[in-house]
């Protein structure tokens, strides 16, 4: 039987940036690595927060990318 062993996780925050020319929205985003694989989403819900506190843009998305390795 094949398994999935989850080798790394990172936290992307995406910001509303405003709208270009055409008025379509424009995004920004930051990527935070070395994640702690056992993060709970409400602990990251909290550690996005607290970063995007920080910034005076408004928070379009948050997300999380994990990447696993599949053997057989």
């Amino acid at each position: 039987m094949a398994q999935v062993l989850l080798k790394g996780s990172s936290l992307k925050l995406v910001f509303d940036n405003g709208l270009d020319d055409n008025g379509k929205p424009v995004y920004q985003s930051r990527t935070f690595n070395n994640v702690r694989l056992e993060a709970t989403p409400d602990e990251l819900l909290q550690a996005a927060q607290a970063i995007g506190s920080l910034s005076q843009k408004n928070f379009f998305s948050i997300e999380r990318n994990d990447s696993s390795d599949v053997k057989a």
